[in-house]
């Protein structure tokens, strides 16, 4: 995943404000599951939510792992929410411009 600047990022912030979160993080933490359907919503929607219902305080560092298993970008943690943002590959699908 290639860095983002920090405008990029607001406008990503910006995005993801009226977004529900897509994935819920319990107490089963990181499984399989978990990491699979991260995949197919990045893919599908470039930027989702994800919330810590358990694993509060290690929510920083599952959410890196999360971000580095992604190939994704962490945009943000707010409160026990998570974004996460990856660029869809095909030029054609993107629904998100980036600012320059």
């Amino acid at each position: 995943m290639k860095q983002l600047n920090n405008m990029q990022k607001q406008h990503l912030r910006r995005l993801a404000h009226d977004l529900r979160p897509a994935v819920q993080i319990g107490k089963n933490g990181l499984t399989d599951q978990i990491h699979t359907t991260i995949d197919h919503e990045l893919n599908a929607h470039e930027l989702i939510k994800i919330k810590f219902m358990d694993f509060k305080d290690e929510k920083q560092q599952l959410t890196e792992e999360l971000a580095e298993a992604s190939n994704g970008a962490l945009i943000g943690l707010i409160g026990n929410v998570a974004i996460l943002y990856r660029e869809q590959p095909d030029p054609e699908k993107r629904q998100i411009k980036l600012p320059a």
